[in-house]
């Protein structure tokens, strides 16, 4: 077909430079629709140019930072499929328990995106902006090289670091809910949708198209129920099910870590620039070390680990008949969320009491399974659950199984601004941030302290809690307020539940009380452009159900924020967050064991991210306090 019986001669006569600049107000369905209009236009948008404009579109990363994530892929296509899939989980992720915080950030790595733990601790004197933040690394999703996704999750066992490999099932655009789960697959023609060595030159995603090529049509579940009309999902198993299946295949499918692979997950800020072109070589060797482990496994093992139980390398998807005989052997013991390694948190005395209700809810189980759940289905009448679905249905679902990550969109009450979430899931919770507007120009993620100045340590206090607060608008009978939302807190023992609103104001109501302060930290003087009237947040009716107290907030001129109750005179400062870029100069310490490094889901209300095990990790040099359990 000629190009002009296609009417393509205007884009065709147009220079590569003009067309990328067009294409960039196209959407990538717009995009792939011109290439099938003719040859010509096929040539067309496939130049590398028109791909970067789309990647920069996307907005993940910025232009420069794509010409260098390049090198790892095939093309700019291919780069593009990979930063549209993983642009719905960049953001702030969440889980009530513990009370001190469970905040994981998802943020751009090196031809990935990485979930990063912050840790509840104290800001030292030199303050949030030069003070480096303690996190820990939760999971990475890698582009491989022709973008499809490779999904590891961190954890740490008995003193060694591991990777633990899983696929990427699903990413829905507004996904809010990001579930850790193992799903059954079925294995065809020899193929487990793995990277076992037939397969090393394909990715799985490849693979998966080839099997499942006539279901392509078809949604995943409806590609499981063609295959097997007893599906069970992974949410419908009971809990200690789903905690027992999970803790199976974290321990089956492991990788250990080498210092080759350790760090760095993302480049150092690229205003060091020695540094940051250091880290692109060490992020480019690591990405391919990565990608190596995961299609052929790994033969280290752990020497902390007894032989009989040292996990050899094999495929990250397992099969079904291996997992029914470590769950057989896993009945004969009893298995704690947290793990058995020297890094479980919590008190691990057990009472009499506990004993006997741990006994009891054995004999649920086992009486479960015996008469097709009735038992557990009664016990969980009253919550109005439904009946738990068996195991042994569940498993019959495929031939292999295997770790997945989906991200999913849910309907979920709030209650300003904090999701209401589910104890028995491990999953994480996406906040909603919103983008400061001319009308909500202090929405978003802001850090701060109590005292004043700002940070500033005394002799009776060295360190300060560091608090992470939230932002938000919210409109009742025509009356705007501004809601602050604890999400982290960094104190040695919870002061205030997660999702508490630390303060409340209403942004059309102006205070007249003054500023009690008349310098800052500098002894530069302090001009207050703003003040509006409010409540914050105080002993009331007990933890979960606090008092308030009247209060002001006010905003000065350098950008800081200042609620001070009226009554105590205690102030709480803060100033907006770049959490990108604390990441980037901060420390990274140990992860927890697997399964409670996604989400801890046992309360605790004392700082359970602080008990380290290997403590050499955590410079002398660090101006933190890390409080023991």
């Amino acid at each position: 077909m000629l190009p002009e019986t296609c009417g393509s001669s205007l884009f065709l006569a147009l220079p590569d430079d003009v067309f990328a600049i067009i294409s960039r107000s196209l959407s990538l369905k717009d995009i792939c629709n011109l290439s099938r209009c003719c040859k010509s236009l096929s040539a067309l948008v496939a130049s590398e140019k028109i791909w970067l404009s789309q990647c920069d579109v996307v907005g993940i990363v910025p232009t420069r930072d794509l010409v260098e994530w390049r090198e790892g892929v095939v093309s700019y296509k291919a780069l593009c499929r990979f930063l549209v899939r993983v642009k719905p989980l960049i953001g702030i992720w969440v889980h009530q328990n513990p009370e001190l915080g469970n905040v994981v950030y998802v943020m751009p790595g090196f031809v990935s995106v990485v979930g990063c733990r912050i840790i509840p601790q104290e800001l030292g004197p030199l303050g949030i902006e030069d003070g480096p933040i303690l996190w820990a690394p939760v999971f990475e999703i890698i582009g491989d090289f022709d973008g499809s996704t490779t999904f590891l999750l961190h954890g740490r066992e008995k003193g060694c670091d591991f990777l633990y490999p899983g696929l990427v099932e699903s990413v829905e655009q507004n996904c809010n809910v990001l579930l850790l789960e193992v799903e059954p697959r079925e294995k065809r023609n020899g193929c487990k949708l793995l990277p076992s060595k037939s397969f090393t030159h394909h990715s799985t995603e490849e693979i998966s198209r080839k099997v499942c090529r006539s279901n392509s049509g078809l949604s995943r579940s409806q590609q499981v129920a063609g295959r097997n009309e007893a599906v069970v999902p992974f949410s419908r198993l009971a809990f200690g099910d789903r905690r027992t299946l999970l803790e199976t295949v974290t321990g089956q499918v492991r990788l250990m870590v080498t210092d080759s692979i350790r760090e760095p997950l993302f480049p150092r800020l690229r205003e060091d620039a020695e540094n940051f072109q250091k880290d692109l070589i060490l992020l480019l060797q690591r990405r391919l070390l990565l990608l190596q482990m995961y299609k052929f496994g790994s033969d280290h093992s752990c020497t902390d680990f007894n032989e009989s139980t040292a996990i050899s390398a094999g495929p990250i998807q397992l099969e079904l008949s291996d997992i029914r005989k470590s769950l057989d052997r896993s009945n004969s013991t009893s298995t704690s969320l947290n793990g058995d390694d020297g890094q479980t948190h919590g008190n691990n005395r057990k009472s009499i009491g506990g004993y006997f209700r741990a006994s009891i809810k054995q004999i649920l189980r086992k009486s479960s399974s015996l008469n097709g759940g009735r038992a557990m289905s009664r016990l969980n009448s009253s919550s109005g659950e439904n009946r738990h679905a068996l195991l042994h249905d569940f498993l019959n679902s495929g031939d292999t199984i295997g770790l997945t990550l989906h991200a999913t969109k849910m309907k979920l009450s709030a209650y300003r601004a904090w999701p209401n979430m589910h104890d028995t899931q491990f999953a994480l919770y996406k906040l909603p941030m919103r983008v400061p507007m001319e009308d909500q120009e202090y929405a978003g993620l802001w850090g701060g302290t109590f005292g004043w100045p700002p940070g500033r340590p005394t002799e009776d206090k060295p360190g300060k809690a560091l608090f992470f607060l939230l932002l938000s608008y919210e409109e009742t009978d025509g009356k705007r307020s501004l809601i602050a939302t604890k999400i982290l807190e960094g104190t040695h023992y919870v002061l205030h539940p997660n999702g508490s609103a630390m303060f409340i104001v209403n942004i059309d109501e102006p205070s007249l009380d003054p500023f009690p302060w008349d310098s800052d930290a500098d002894s530069h003087p302090v001009s207050v452009k703003h003040a509006f009237m409010g409540e914050g947040i105080a002993n009331g009716y007990g933890f979960r159900y606090p008092g308030s107290k009247p209060g002001s907030l006010f905003v000065i001129q350098n950008g800081l924020l200042a609620f001070i109750w009226k009554e105590s005179r205690a102030v709480l400062t803060l100033q907006r967050l770049n959490l990108q870029d604390l990441l980037k100069k901060g420390e990274q310490v140990p992860a927890l064991p697997p399964v409670a490094n996604f989400s801890y889901l046992t309360k605790s209300y004392s700082n359970v991210f602080a008990g380290f095990s290997n403590t050499s990790t955590c410079s002398s040099s660090l101006r933190f306090v890390l409080y023991p359990i």
